[in-house]
């Protein structure tokens, strides 16, 4: 018997992966106009912002004050170190392969689960992890150009995602307290927090940017920063955390069509190769992972855009 489609898990999984998918172009476009560390500031700050508002209407309690340190340390790696080296990396690496680089976050994930915690990981495991970092051996001598070149900026994403891999690896316990949207907001709050040392010299950036720079970083504070949290946890309290996360196996392939309409961004032959290598590097090594309903520190959401 075939599943029916459900009209509103299909819009919350498409919502979700086009959302995220934006982010990566959307960051290439406003570096156009703002550093990287006031581009990562204002869009927590807009993020926070919002999420104050959301957290007052739903009555969110504050975290307890011995989860107050970790808390923070996560939304350092989550949030602060994740988005500045991602826009750092993006500075030189196109959106399309910044989005294949940080689809490699499930992998870390779960190699620092199995060095921290034992968790098994399994053959398809390690040919997966083997599969997916040949995909980004390929794309980092090969695919932002036609020569074979190592780009620094494609290591200051894979930085970026392996400090996500560490936020997802030690966030279970407080998943589990806080709830999913809670948990988030703390962390972004805390993010927020320590983007502050960039403070100075935002208000000119802002005054001097262009209009349309910052309605973009606002779209990228507000939607790909906030509202795909709010849609995944409708799809993981319907469908489980595996069959959440699937499909977002399909935000790279959105995310050089958005960049090819938005930036005119094209991807070289090598890009695809390298890419598809990765993907089915990351599928492999997620395939036990989703056929195991226990649950894990890495059946969180591997991914933060």
């Amino acid at each position: 018997m075939t599943k029916s489609i459900n009209f509103k898990l299909t819009s919350a999984h498409l919502l979700t992966n086009i959302l995220w998918a934006s982010a990566f172009p959307g960051i290439r476009a406003a570096l156009t106009a703002y550093s990287p560390e006031h581009l990562s500031l204002l869009r927590l700050l807009i993020g926070s912002l919002t999420l104050v508002l959301v957290a007052v209407i739903q009555g969110i309690r504050l975290p307890e004050r011995n989860d107050v340190p970790i808390i923070l340390l996560l939304g350092f790696l989550g949030f602060s170190a994740y988005q500045t080296a991602l826009n750092y990396g993006e500075q030189t690496v196109s959106a399309g392969v910044a989005s294949l680089l940080v689809s490699t976050t499930p992998i870390f994930t779960a190699l620092l689960a199995f060095l921290f915690f034992r968790e098994k990981f399994g053959f398809l495991g390690w040919i997966g992890s083997l599969t997916g970092f040949c995909g980004v051996a390929f794309i980092s001598l090969a695919g932002t150009t036609e020569n074979f070149s190592l780009n620094i900026g494609i290591i200051l994403v894979l930085v970026a995602s392996l400090s996500e891999s560490i936020y997802f690896v030690f966030q279970n316990t407080y998943l589990k307290k806080y709830g999913f949207i809670a948990f988030t907001m703390y962390t972004i709050w805390s993010g927020t927090i320590f983007m502050m040392i960039f403070s100075p010299g935002l208000g000119e950036a802002v005054i001097h940017a262009p209009i349309d720079i910052t309605l973009t970083v606002i779209y990228l504070g507000v939607f790909p920063t906030v509202i795909p949290y709010f849609t995944l946890a409708y799809i993981t309290s319907r469908t489980g955390a595996s069959e959440a996360t699937s499909a977002l196996y399909l935000t790279p392939a959105i995310t050089f069509l958005i960049a090819w309409i938005w930036l005119e961004e094209l991807p070289t032959t090598y890009t695809l190769i390298g890419g598809l290598i990765t993907l089915v590097g990351v599928i492999l090594s997620n395939i036990k992972k989703q056929q195991n309903n226990q649950p894990t520190s890495t059946k969180s959401v591997d991914c933060i855009l």
